[in-house]
């Protein structure tokens, strides 16, 4: 089997290493990018109706706070507009009774990017050349060789179906992912693996809901859209729209726990049940829906993930060390970022941060 051999090889096209990517081809570098899914993105995922574009995963950015992202959607020459929050919220008690509460803004002003997340990578990917990109490329091993790494792509415990051999590994992956589907030879220290596997992904436990309406009953209503629910299924809601004109939208993260959730259609018809008693009778008869359970997603979700990070833990590099095996295998994601672990500034710092190790 031939090997094919680049100075850098990037294991993961989401965001993080897209970046990566982007980074060394502005200097000139060789490298190959490796992804298991049929597409780029990872974590971000916008699938599109009628002209607008659901953000199933992330959504926010927060410029006052994120300059990385602010960055990026400038230089890209993306378009942002802040979420919108006039008007009153909603909460729902454990009981399921609905009031009207005072607006809840958040703590700082979130924005979204016209288009959805994926403009992002979208733009980043206009600066990669075309080949190399490989889809459907899951990385099962990774051997360090003197002072070089050779790259497996395949299923693990079956022969490869090509191989990669770098000096330069930049891992773009959540490191519990990482851990728990990359077989590393020599052996990581037990350190280092329970270092990996204790780092939650975040929304890796997860599930997101979208629904689309013509327009937006809820405003008229002089609600804001955003709600809170004790009783469910969706635990946190907000509007979703596009920033000028319909289609409009409603957004929620569901609050029951994975194991609860294996049915879509179960999950889906009491989600817009619960709309309906949130933001009344055509609140359930939307345009269409978008639902994505991230703890069902092989290439982000492990067993360990059925239990949902609510709270952004304190991401660093696996047991402190951004790189190993003398600088060959480099950690990135946003999970290995002690700068916004776990958002999108994050996973730019990482990319950042494991092409700089490179370039003393």
């Amino acid at each position: 089997m031939p090997t094919e051999q680049y100075d850098f090889i990037i294991i993961g096209a989401g965001l993080s290493g897209i970046y990566a990517a982007s980074l060394l081809s502005q200097k000139k570098q060789s490298f190959v990018v490796l992804e298991a899914r049929d597409r780029v993105g990872g974590r971000i995922l916008c699938p599109g109706y009628s002209g607008y574009v659901a953000d199933l995963g992330p959504s926010w950015f927060w410029p006052d706070i994120n300059p990385r992202i602010a960055g990026l959607i400038q230089s890209l020459k993306l378009t942002e507009y802040p979420q919108y929050d006039t008007g009153k919220g909603r909460f729902q008690s454990m009981d399921g009774r609905v009031q009207t509460i005072s607006r809840c803004p958040m703590e700082q002003e979130a924005w979204r990017i016209s288009g959805g997340m994926i403009t992002l990578v979208d733009g980043l990917q206009k600066t990669i050349p075309e080949d190399k990109i490989r889809l459907n490329h899951p990385v099962c091993e990774i051997k360090k060789k003197g002072n070089h790494a050779l790259v497996n792509v395949g299923k693990l415990g079956q022969p490869p179906f090509c191989r990669y051999q770098s000096s330069r590994i930049i891992l773009a992956l959540p490191p519990r992912l990482a851990a728990a589907t990359i077989l590393f030879t020599p052996d990581l220290s037990c350190e280092m693996t329970q270092a990996m596997l204790k780092t939650s992904t975040w929304m890796a436990g997860q599930a997101k809901f979208f629904a689309l309406y013509d327009v937006a009953d809820w405003r008229d209503a002089g609600l804001s859209g955003q709600a809170f629910s004790q009783s469910g299924p969706l635990g946190e809601i907000h509007d979703g729209s596009n920033h000028a004109g319909g289609p409009f939208g409603l957004t929620g993260f569901v609050g029951i726990p994975a194991v609860q959730r294996r049915n879509k259609q179960v999950v889906i018809q009491a989600t817009l049940q619960q709309l309906h008693r949130l933001y009344g009778e055509k609140a359930d008869k939307p345009m269409t829906v978008f639902y994505t359970d991230w703890a069902l997603e092989r290439y982000t979700a492990t067993e360990y993930d059925q239990r949902a990070a609510h709270d952004h833990p304190r991401y660093h590099p696996p047991s402190g060390h951004a790189c190993i095996w003398d600088g060959i295998l480099c950690f990135a994601g946003s999970e290995t970022s002690d700068v916004f672990g776990g958002y999108l500034e994050g996973a730019l710092a990482s990319a950042e941060r494991s092409v700089r190790a490179a370039f003393p």
